[in-house]
């Protein structure tokens, strides 16, 4: 087990965060834009701040510590999400999977959304963890870079796999098994989010985009391309574009891939690194195509025709946000249970119609056409083999490689 130490960021690491506070995934502003034409909140944050710290690289711990199991007498969870990352009825007062999991198991969950930041959260807790100390938290939910940390530290619990039946059988192959957690030892993705390649049909007026190179090449597109100013998001995508695989790549490959978005500013066809806030230029059609998030696209499709996607035939990227308990949490069983409970299909497909997000849930469709048939034939929501099998992680890192990669990007960005 890795032995925790304060982390020291570098100035290039300081303005990722920032970044990702102002207008990334980070961004508060995210989660109440994005609505989904149902009603349904389209949450695409919970991904913040990748770029805010390193992750040690991988390797196995000996699991967390645990505490007296009060499961059985304190019928609870504390359970600490996301915000607008829950299903909630027309009165906005109730979360109905959470209600249906308190019916049927007696376990009242006292649901906090709590987590506004992936930097800021691990701020709160880490004291605590550090000490030993209970954190007040039965189940929390933070994205893969954090999740990975914690694990690599020791400070979070090893699963029992028994109170996790639908979870093991249900969960899609595309998640079962990061560079941080082989086999899901101690997490399961609660949702996923992909990036992808966008466009805006009349902006490009026949000019055809099927790859993260017709974005960087074509002439016809100079100063009307926009890339994310996430770096795994940028870089991954155009890794895979070169050939390289972003869970794999070297220090050279990265340099590669710096080289070529070097080449694109310099002559201008990149318009700007953007967050979130592509959305505006990418409708408006100031920006004909960009490398983008696929939950806005969900969102964007509904509202204009004109804006539309496609899956370069290098791949994707996918990244999660996940459940784990952490150490001296009180009632672990309890957790395992809510877990397992969204692994169920009608849970799963219910949370999914709401949110919008990557389900990681297999045999859901059926069961989310019944509420929303759009949904279930959203390769967006749910992909389908041929998509599933074009995703890709962007591998962990150690301290060492985010800073220099963090430096090298902010300098190509101008951030």
């Amino acid at each position: 087990m890795e032995q925790y130490e304060p982390d020291r960021l570098s100035p290039a690491q300081v303005a990722a965060m920032r970044r990702s506070f102002r207008n990334g995934r980070a961004a508060l502003s995210r989660r109440s834009l994005l609505r989904a034409s149902a009603g349904g909140a389209l949450a695409v944050g919970g991904l913040g701040a990748l770029s805010g710290c390193g992750i040690p690289a991988a390797g196995q711990t000996q699991g967390g510590v645990s505490a007296e199991d009060h499961s059985a007498k304190e019928k609870t969870i504390n359970f600490s999400n996301w915000t607008e990352y829950m299903d909630v009825d027309d009165s906005g007062k109730h979360h109905p999977t959470l209600d249906a999991f308190t019916k049927r198991s007696g376990i009242s969950v006292k649901y906090t959304e709590d987590i506004n930041d992936n930097v800021e959260f691990f701020g709160k807790i880490k004291p605590q963890l550090a000490a030993g100390q209970d954190t007040g938290r039965d189940l929390i939910v933070v994205t893969d870079w954090l999740a990975a940390r914690l694990i690599r530290f020791g400070w979070v619990q090893k699963l029992n796999a028994s109170n996790l039946p639908h979870a093991y059988a249900n969960l899609s192959a595309q998640f079962r098994s990061p560079d941080w957690d082989p086999g899901r030892a101690y997490s399961y993705p609660w949702q996923g989010i992909s990036t992808v390649v966008a466009f805006n049909k009349k902006a490009l007026n026949g000019i055809e985009v099927k790859s993260v190179s017709d974005l960087l090449d074509n002439p016809k597109l100079k100063g009307r391309v926009g890339f994310l100013s996430e770096m795994r998001d940028s870089m991954g995508m155009t890794l895979l574009d070169m050939g390289k695989d972003p869970e794999k790549f070297t220090d050279d490959d990265f340099d590669a891939a710096i080289a070529r978005l070097q080449k694109a500013v310099d002559k201008g066809q990149i318009r700007r690194f953007t967050g979130n806030d592509y959305t505006s230029d990418l409708t408006k059609g100031d920006l004909a195509a960009c490398v983008a998030w696929a939950g806005d696209i969900v969102q964007l499709k509904a509202d204009s025709p004109d804006v539309d996607f496609i899956i370069p035939d290098s791949g994707y990227l996918t990244s999660t946000d996940n459940m784990l308990i952490p150490n001296k949490a009180r009632h672990k069983t309890n957790a395992e249970r809510l877990m397992d409970f969204y692994y169920e299909p009608g849970p799963a497909a219910q949370l999914a119609a709401y949110i919008n997000y990557v389900c990681p849930v297999d045999a859901v469709k059926d069961e989310l056409a019944k509420i929303d048939k759009s949904a279930a034939d959203n390769p967006l929501i749910l992909p389908d083999k041929a998509m599933a099998a074009k995703s890709h992680a962007f591998r962990s890192l150690t301290q060492k490689e985010e800073t220099a990669y963090e430096e090298k990007f902010a300098k190509l960005t101008g951030a």
